[in-house]
């Protein structure tokens, strides 16, 4: 295993007129074979930008970008024979063409030889759900369909590096769920994943490490666990009951704190932050509802949606 991305101080200036806009400045990012990445930001953040520059369809205004070894700038070929690109949404497809036409037509542009052509094509439409809508026009797909067929026609001619931007967008929560087991399959292949995405979902389901960029820069670049880690809690515990609420809510203990109390005709709501999950935690929270007469409890571990309104929240307040 080796390197597979290296970006070193890549910067992105469009000018339009005298009016001058950066959306990049000076990234830096290692990204080793096989690992899994998710670049995260808000909109305008930079990350399609980032994205199109390592699939050699942009240049960087300064900077070097290197994909196994080949400089994305002086030997753009080599460097988008190893690299496939998946972009979220419709863009791209040709409405008119059947998926195998579409397939097929990318397979040749990607450098699949005619003779493995049309087996190739096939598999990849069976291995992505789509064998029985192949000879269907593309225009008549749904937007998980379409996604699928993104998919299949990133990863037919078996790259290296795969880049995956916003690949969930649009989608309903069963098809992009489905996306997701797809994408978290490919760990078994060693394939190196940059993911770009704003649901956070995607990065915790699918990524090893967290990079954030806002402002067309890399604030945070650590391991998901860490990255979690940063949000000072390790999840809510939501109990209900019955009858008056339990005195321990006016007066919590150090390792929970009362978030939110709801009380209405003989019922009610508390929603505690726990400051992490240890057995002392579990027993002081049993101890406390000993008696109680407790209907539900739902534990929910601290998601990355917690840390990024967190950071940003922090941002914003700087």
């Amino acid at each position: 295993m080796g390197t597979g991305v290296e970006i070193l101080g890549v910067s992105r200036t469009f000018r339009r007129g005298r009016t001058e806009f950066t959306a990049l400045r000076d990234v830096s990012l290692t990204i080793e074979e096989g690992e899994v990445v998710g670049l995260l930001g808000a909109n305008g953040a930079g990350k399609t930008t980032l994205t199109k520059i390592i699939a050699t369809m942009l240049l960087p205004t300064s900077g070097t970008v290197r994909i196994f070894g080949n400089d994305a700038v002086t030997r753009p070929r080599p460097a988008r024979e190893v690299t496939g690109l998946v972009l979220g949404g419709g863009r791209g497809l040709y409405g008119r063409l059947t998926g195998q036409e579409n397939l097929e037509f990318f397979a040749m542009l990607g450098g699949i030889r005619r003779v493995e052509l049309r087996t190739r094509s096939r598999q990849a439409l069976a291995e992505f759900g789509l064998a029985e809508a192949a000879t269907r026009a593309v225009e008549t797909y749904s937007a998980g369909m379409r996604q699928r067929l993104h998919l299949a026609i990133g990863l037919i001619t078996r790259p290296r590096l795969l880049l995956l931007d916003e690949p969930t967008v649009g989608l309903d929560p069963i098809e992009a769920e489905r996306l997701r087991s797809m994408i978290a399959a490919l760990r078994q292949s060693s394939v190196t994943v940059l993911l770009t995405s704003h649901y956070l979902m995607d990065i915790e389901r699918l990524a090893d490490r967290v990079v954030l960029l806002d402002g067309g820069r890399i604030t945070a670049d650590m391991p998901v666990a860490k990255f979690r880690g940063l949000a000072g809690f390790a999840g809510t515990i939501t109990v209900r009951g019955q009858g008056d609420l339990p005195d321990f809510l006016s007066h919590p203990p150090g390792d929970l704190a009362v978030l939110h109390v709801e009380k209405d005709a003989g019922t009610w709501m508390a929603r505690l932050r726990a400051r992490d999950w240890t057995g002392d935690v579990f027993s002081q929270l049993g101890s406390l509802l000993d008696g109680v007469p407790v209907t539900d409890v739902d534990l929910k571990p601290v998601s990355l949606e917690d840390v990024y309104n967190k950071l940003v929240r922090s941002a914003n307040s700087a």
